[in-house]
């Protein structure tokens, strides 16, 4: 499910970011593609960083690091052709089990007002309930 990633994907990477992220941000009137490209270089980091691999295709990307004490998910990103399938769910299950493993609090933050938003709260409602 999940693929290495190398330094000469930044702009594949960057071009799914735009895609993922174009309607949330266009909703809320922040959507700038040359912001979203900057932005994702200034934190890329590709040792941290995991292509989503679904049926032998890039359909979307994360990027978790480590901080004092705890894992920071820089990103996750799934393209729109991809999204409401579960994809985004099962990767959050591997990486809330990841921290798990390593005794770590993982760390986010996400547009206010955002799906993205309402998808990590989801997430974690499920995770604390056990579901």
């Amino acid at each position: 499910m999940f693929g290495e990633v190398a330094a000469g994907d930044f702009d594949e990477l960057a071009e799914l970011r735009i895609e993922a992220m174009h309607a949330s941000l266009e909703r809320v009137g922040r959507f700038d593609p040359e912001r979203a490209r900057e932005r994702l270089r200034r934190s890329f980091i590709p040792e941290h960083t995991r292509w989503i691999v679904m049926k032998g295709k890039r359909v979307g990307f994360y990027a978790l690091r480590p901080v004092e004490g705890a894992l920071h998910l820089d990103h996750v990103y799934v393209h729109p052709r991809w999204q409401s399938q579960g994809v985004g769910s099962r990767v959050m299950r591997q990486l809330t089990a990841v921290a798990d493993e390593k005794r770590l609090p993982i760390h986010l933050g996400a547009l206010r007002e955002s799906a993205a938003n309402r998808f990590y709260q989801r997430q974690w409602l499920c995770a604390e309930r056990g579901g």
